[in-house]
């Protein structure tokens, strides 16, 4: 064997005993007569020491081992003389006999340590040594553990892992398929799966009453900080459920994930509001609860006082940044200059200030005397030492330029702790939306999604009022997974497909397999997809899900390491009867 402990195991009560580890130097010291060296696995550190009196040349042999050399080394555990209390290791040593050389190493293109030197583009290229790094494999530890103790709790209640097939039929609706031309069927296409939606539905018709499937998703969509090409899914689907058992058997997995996982206990049922609510109180239909700042409608107060911008707008709406009057003009006009940002899109930025000392001061004094400024912050609920930022325009493009606002504040003001966890379940969500440039309706989440029973009747007459039977949690601001109770009858499924604008023939052409499956025995059934990846990284405080995947694409959708996308041999595409320009 290679080693007869790990880097990180032993303790003062090894000490005495003959040992052998192997690892990585992380780094070496040579004190003249003495030279020490860190000896590093993924699970921790021990230093290793070589002293030139005992044996000199063994100790030069340590002077020569450059960062990141794989060695091997047996040697007696002794007591350090100069303890490390930040290190698991740091009471003990090794006192090196046998020293072996397994590889060598090019001096690495980065530091791979916690606080490396490497930019982001230069560790996806050298991604094998990021993933030394300890800060990355605390990232992939916990997805491990999240991955693990998910099978766990679902088996616990009786529900099957299936696996369902990556080469499927491609379906326009949603995102951009990944395609794969088919060799043995030239001039046709797979695609691979945005979900498995369609095949956890037949599952239920198949009688498997509880389906999970911890599987790989891949949609051709621009990439964001939380978003990848290919990405992981909790899917879950049941039979013979309404809403409320979805939402108790899946609050109870996450539940159970923060304990086991983080040592995190939520108290009583997660908190709830409608879809409806959640626009109108933070414009996001995942908002971020650690902190107020809600919105607050100015339209009837701000309006009809000459002020063009406001009077022509369909809402104005403010937030109020509590102890933030203090902000100066460079910092007022610092935040109009983000609003107006490409991202965001706002026109501009009305800003009243609440001095301590009673008084109001605003960007539009022009227009709005005290007394209305002060009409706003009663309103508003503002008190002395609060900043009131105003937005307008159309209702729902200002809702969501002043969600980010509102999110940016927040972090400005430090009040997103990533380590304070608070879930929301946000329910009735639209079941359609109209689309002006195609001029029909899309589905809101995905045309499998059943309508709210209560709503039947407006399927007909106001199709945009129809509520969706539909769920997201939502947590610091990410949506961490959502769902429906699906359609389980070919009658209403097809009314469906007509209100997306589907032809009989295109709907029976697409989705004709999951139709026939209905009309034998389909029962009542629902379920939820948990995006994995966003799961680990808001459990573990961050905004970014790349650090948690193992190999992950740039924000180009290229893997940098491996260099793919890569174009194919010409013998290649003619095999597959395809041309490329």
């Amino acid at each position: 064997m290679y080693r007869t402990h790990t880097c990180g195991e032993l303790r003062s009560e090894h000490i005495g005993q003959k040992v052998t580890l192997a690892g990585w130097v992380q780094r070496s010291r040579d004190l003249g007569g003495m030279t020490f060296v860190d000896l590093r696995d993924r699970y921790g550190l021990t230093q290793l020491a070589f002293n030139m009196d005992e044996d000199g040349t063994l100790c030069e042999s340590a002077r020569k081992l450059g960062r990141e050399f794989v060695i091997q080394v047996t040697g007696e555990v002794i007591e350090r003389t100069s303890k490390n209390s930040k290190m698991p290791t740091g009471d003990v040593e090794i006192r090196v006999d046998e020293l072996t050389l397994l590889n060598g190493s090019k001096t690495p293109p980065f530091t791979i340590e916690n606080e490396t030197d490497g930019g982001d583009e230069l560790r996806m290229q050298y991604r094998y040594l990021d993933i030394r790094r300890k800060v990355i494999q605390e990232k992939l530890r916990l997805r491990n553990k999240v991955a693990l103790e998910t099978r766990k709790y679902l088996d616990s209640i009786n529900f099957m892992d299936v696996e369902t097939p990556y080469l499927i039929k491609s379906t326009p609706e949603g995102a951009r398929d990944f395609v794969v031309p088919s060799r043995m069927n030239q001039g046709e296409f797979y695609a691979l799966p945005q979900s498995p939606q369609t095949f956890k539905q037949l599952l239920m018709v198949s009688g498997i009453d509880r389906y999970y499937q911890i599987v790989k998703c891949f949609r051709d969509e621009d990439l964001r900080a939380d978003r990848q090409p290919e990405f992981t899914q909790i899917d879950c689907e049941m039979a013979f459920v309404e809403q409320e058992d979805i939402l108790n058997t899946f609050e109870g997995l996450i539940k159970h994930l923060f304990k086991m996982c983080r040592g995190i206990e939520f108290e009583g049922d997660f908190p709830r509001m409608d879809y409806a609510e959640a626009m109108e109180r933070y414009g996001s239909d995942k908002p971020d609860i650690r902190f107020g700042m809600e919105f607050k409608n100015l339209t009837s107060l701000a309006q009809n006082k000459g002020f063009a911008i406001f009077d022509q707008a369909e809402v104005v709406l403010g937030i109020v940044a509590e102890d933030a009057a203090i902000y100066t003009r460079k910092q007022l006009d610092a935040l109009t200059d983000w609003v107006k940002r490409p991202q965001i899109g706002a026109k501009g930025l009305v800003y009243v200030k609440y001095n301590e000392d009673g008084t109001l001061k605003s960007s539009v004094d022009k227009f709005y005397s005290e007394e209305n400024l002060k009409e706003w912050a009663e309103f508003a609920g503002a008190k002395p030492g609060d900043l009131i930022l105003v937005l307008s325009g159309d209702l729902e493009k200002t809702q969501k330029q002043l969600n980010e606002l509102r999110l940016h504040m927040g972090n400005e003001l430090g009040l997103r702790n990533p380590n304070d966890f608070k879930p929301l379940w946000i329910l009735d969500f639209p079941l359609l939306e109209w689309d002006e440039e195609s001029e029909r309706y899309h589905a809101m989440h995905h045309p499998f999604t059943s309508p709210k029973k209560e709503d039947f009747d407006l399927i007909n007459t106001d199709p945009g009022k129809v509520r969706a039977n539909a769920y997201d949690l939502a947590m610091n601001g990410v949506e961490l997974g959502g769902g429906s109770i699906r359609i389980h009858d070919r009658a209403l499924q097809s009314r469906m497909f007509d209100l997306l604008g589907f032809t009989k023939e295109q709907a029976e052409a697409q989705f004709g397999f999951l139709m026939n499956a209905f009309e034998y025995g389909a029962p009542p059934h629902g379920g939820i997809a948990f995006g994995l990846d966003r799961l680990v990284a808001t459990m573990g405080g961050a905004d970014s899900i790349r650090d948690f995947i193992a190999f992950p694409k740039n924000n180009s959708g290229r893997d940098v390491m491996i260099d793919a996308p890569s174009r194919l041999d010409g013998s290649q595409l003619k095999e597959l009867g395809i041309g490329v320009d």
